[in-house]
């Protein structure tokens, strides 16, 4: 007899509040569940490869008694449950509309075991936060100010009386594992909580002082890298937020204000789980938009012939990631630019990003889009080119990604339609002409909103 901790988005043993929970029922049964709604429709190997090798890690920090079951985790949690004798289930809450709906199915399933929810893979739970008159905030401004003033505990505690249980895998999932991650990713990040801490030590000691400044450049090394962490949960917000406390000045300002970026959409879909595919804000339901699937396709290939955003677009094919200032880029030029759905682009992220957060993904589209929380962002419609020569003044972003401008002058690489087609090395012409689609894209707008 014991009890059952079932990890999803928390994949380390540190700062675990489920664990403790858990461990004075006696022997504890830590499980992880293959879905393969998930794991067989992921399109990028960088996602299953970044998955597999923290999940190989993750077996090593519980000494080897990490059980792996693959299916519907509607089935396999009380198959495991009745096998292990579970008293419990603990899992850390999720707020997410499939993950919640799948939580709310596992506990009925479940019958007589109760499925303890303890935390969740935020600082502050989503729905937690809200205005004096008890609504949700839709602007985040004065969320992230309210959300400062709530606060947040700070990491658990390891428990000192946990006893794991055996390992109870089906047979030869952990060989599935094995084999999904091996082989070379350029530039995938270390793996597990030790790399994540490594990283983030070195952030906090060479990159913070920077981090205001520096932030935007895809072609410094001066982001924290712990996005993909944070989305498997390797690492918890509240743990980076607790090295911060001590912190201050505009740097550690504004690394809090973009943890508070990722509470505030967690929030915003956990009120409007509609949210995850559908327009937030009405206003541009009427909006005219193209079906040009050689244009997308161009696009996620990243043989658009506009620099910046094919260098983003071939970074994300190869190692699962981009630069945030990128990601606002590419998809304005999707959007404003190519005339496409937000939905097209946001679903192309999801499938490759290691770091993938639902919210943050879906509403930071919309964001673009001009349909999210923002009042007025269509009228921001990304020029490609000023944006290379402002964040990547060197090019160097844009050579490394993009090899066939590799021997241009920096103002060449970022205008290469300006020299001939040899000496670009067949690198294409732009797809559009970026000034009369931007136009045509403000006239849609206003035809929207007539």
């Amino acid at each position: 007899m014991g009890d059952l901790v079932w990890l999803r988005r928390d994949l380390r043993r540190s700062d675990l509040p489920t664990l403790a929970e858990a461990a004075p029922s006696g022997p504890v049964t830590v499980v992880f569940v293959i879905d393969p709604v998930l794991w067989d429709t992921s399109k990028g190997t960088a996602r299953r490869r970044w998955l597999a090798a923290n999940l190989l890690t993750l077996r090593d920090t519980y000494e080897g008694r990490l059980t792996l079951r693959q299916g519907d985790p509607r089935r396999e949690i009380p198959r495991l449950a009745r096998e292990a004798g579970a008293t419990h289930v603990h899992i850390s809450a999720e707020t997410e509309p499939e993950g919640a709906a799948r939580d709310r199915a596992v506990d009925e399933a479940l019958g007589d075991v109760p499925l303890v929810r303890t935390g969740s893979p935020y600082a502050v739970m989503p729905g937690r936060v809200r205005k004096p008159d008890g609504t949700p905030y839709l602007v985040f401004t004065p969320f992230s100010k309210a959300w400062r003033a709530h606060g947040w505990r700070g990491p658990a505690v390891d428990p000192d009386d946990l006893e794991l249980d055996k390992d109870r895998s089906d047979e030869g999932l952990w060989k599935l594992v094995t084999q999904t991650a091996e082989g070379d990713i350029p530039e995938l990040p270390p793996v597990g909580e030790e790399g994540a801490h490594a990283r983030w030590e070195q952030f906090v000691d060479r990159g913070l002082s920077r981090y205001s400044s520096e932030r935007d450049r895809p072609d410094l090394p001066s982001t924290s890298g712990m996005s993909p962490y944070l989305k498997l949960g390797v690492v918890h917000p509240r743990t980076l937020l607790h090295d911060l406390v001590h912190g201050n000045g505009a740097d550690v300002d504004r690394y809090v204000t973009e943890l508070a970026w990722r509470e505030f959409y967690a929030d915003v879909l956990h009120h409007h789980p509609t949210s995850v595919w559908e327009d937030l804000r009405p206003e541009l339901a009427r909006m005219a938009y193209d079906d040009g699937p050689d244009l997308v396709e161009a696009w996620r290939q990243g043989r658009t012939g506009v620099p910046l955003v094919d260098a983003g677009m071939r970074q994300l094919l190869s190692t699962g990631w981009m630069h945030n200032r990128v990601r606002m880029v590419t998809a304005s030029f999707l959007i404003k630019h190519l005339h496409t759905r937000w939905q097209v682009g946001a679903q192309h992220f999801l499938d490759y990003l290691i770091d993938a957060d639902l919210a943050s993904n879906q509403h930071g589209w919309q964001w673009v889009a001009g349909t999210g929380t923002d009042a007025a962002p269509y009228f921001r419609v990304f020029n490609p080119v000023l944006q290379g020569e402002k964040f990547d003044p060197d090019a160097s972003y844009i050579r490394h990604w993009v090899p066939e401008l590799s021997g241009l002058a920096t103002n060449q690489a970022h205008r290469p339609w300006t020299v001939p087609a040899d000496a670009r090395n067949g690198y294409p012409d732009p797809v559009v002409d970026l000034d009369a689609e931007r136009h045509e894209a403000l006239d849609r707008h206003q035809a929207a909103r007539a």
